[in-house]
């Protein structure tokens, strides 16, 4: 499709033709456009000027998802292989996904997966192939009504991944979705469900990519993920979006009895990044952690943190942020715990650390904390700090240049978030950042 899709009730009722929807997400897709129309913007965070009609709501370069990387279309399949994607998929993944554009144009895993009764699709193909299963979960945990983008993303939403692990079931390797915004003026709006079921463990990654114009895009993603009891998952992203996109994202897990959410959340690229991981812990003995970083360069906001809801007894919850603000950009911590009544006997660490490179940069803290019982605990913990100058004049007196030193100090500061990621994902990470220091 070449033409421009702009935001009006036939481009919904197009969209949803082209995917041979069911009335009842038509009726979704409408009652979400109306929403939409009536919200604001959020009432905290930067400003958003973003003019929706200039925005493409909907682009496919191809009507079909391909198991076989060949078959790809030339333009795509360029693009990705830029970026190394069949090697990862090859040496260290179990299955992956690419979407480019508004639609998943590949999508592949192994044999193991399937034998093991592993659903690992694209969003719009589980609409069809698993109906019951997926309007259970669908618009159940992130509603469409919470925000103008929510609402947005209902009205809009295409491509995505699902991922339904069964009881007692542990992959040895990771599952991968890839994004790529590879147009102007481009809005990709995908939608992501993942059920980890009882005593599961899954770990899925998920990679954001786009060139840079001199116009905006727009990214507004919803994720909602269902960890039942004693399951695990753990989600980790890497985004490098271009200084272009607006990358306004939804994330939010419930976890069950004994379960562990972990966020692995790193925010290099987009102009303005407002993304705050969530995990609803509604089961004693519910875990959640998150663990973030946040780059933050010439004209970028990067307006992060995490939300931590307490809503049983003996749960626990652990908050890292590491943000690096440099070049005059703006790193903005933004996080909520909320320990309720009835969740007795609760904790919940909070750490934030920062290092402002240059007197045109900043970054503020800005949490949340309540407790509504006696027998629970907060802790929170927040530093804001330069360059060690005596460690620079250090690592000089060693041999090394000033650059050099600098680029090994800043890479120490986030070594809690490397240590977390796949060796793959770390290498991708140092490489990236060694373009801003």
């Amino acid at each position: 499709m070449t033409k421009k899709m702009v935001l009006t009730a036939e481009t919904i009722k197009e969209i949803s033709k082209i995917k041979k929807e069911p009335k009842w997400m038509l009726d979704f897709r409408l009652k979400s456009l109306e929403k939409f129309l009536e919200s604001n913007n959020p009432n905290f965070g930067p400003e958003l000027k973003i003019d929706f009609n200039d925005i493409n709501y909907y682009k496919r370069i191809d009507d079909k998802v391909y198991d076989n990387w060949q078959d790809v279309p030339n333009e795509a399949r360029n693009t990705f292989n830029e970026i190394g994607l069949p090697d990862a998929e090859q040496k260290y993944l179990a299955g992956i996904g690419a979407q480019f554009e508004s639609e998943v144009i590949y999508h592949n895993m192994l044999k193991e997966l399937v034998d093991k009764n592993v659903i690992f699709c694209d969003t719009d193909t589980a609409l069809k192939k698993y109906p019951e299963l997926f309007r259970e979960y669908f618009n159940n945990l992130v509603k469409y009504d919470e925000n103008k983008y929510t609402a947005l993303n209902g009205a809009v939403w295409s491509g995505g991944t699902f991922i339904y692990i069964p009881p007692n079931t542990t992959l040895d390797r990771p599952l991968q979705s890839y994004f790529r915004i590879n147009s102007k003026n481009m809005g990709q709006f995908e939608r992501t469900i993942i059920i980890v079921d009882e005593n599961s463990d899954l770990h899925y990654m998920e990679g954001c990519t786009a060139p840079t114009y001199t116009s905006d895009s727009l990214h507004a993603a919803v994720v909602e993920i269902y960890v039942k009891k004693g399951a695990k998952c753990r989600y980790t992203t890497i985004q490098n979006w271009s200084s272009d996109v607006y990358n306004l994202v939804t994330k939010r897990a419930t976890v069950e009895s004994g379960g562990l959410m972990e966020w692995i959340d790193g925010n290099i690229g987009s102009k303005v990044n407002m993304k705050y991981p969530s995990c609803i812990l509604t089961g004693e003995y519910a875990k959640g952690n998150c663990i973030s970083i946040a780059v933050a360069s010439e004209n970028q906001i990067q307006d992060t943190g995490a939300k931590m809801i307490h809503l049983a007894p003996n749960t626990t919850s652990n908050i890292i942020s590491k943000s690096i603000a440099c070049n005059g950009g703006n790193a903005t911590y933004r996080g909520t715990v909320n320990i309720a009544s009835k969740a007795i006997n609760s904790k919940s660490t909070v750490k934030c650390d920062t290092i402002i490179l240059d007197k045109n940069s900043k970054s503020d803290t800005i949490p949340q904390n309540i407790i509504a019982n006696t027998s629970s605990i907060i802790e929170h913990e927040a530093t804001v700090s330069k360059i060690d100058e005596e460690k620079l004049f250090y690592l000089m007196s060693r041999g090394l240049n000033e650059d050099k030193a600098r680029e090994l100090l800043i890479m120490g500061f986030i070594d809690r978030f490397r240590e977390e990621l796949p060796m793959e994902y770390a290498v991708e990470l140092n490489a990236l950042l060694k373009n801003y220091f």
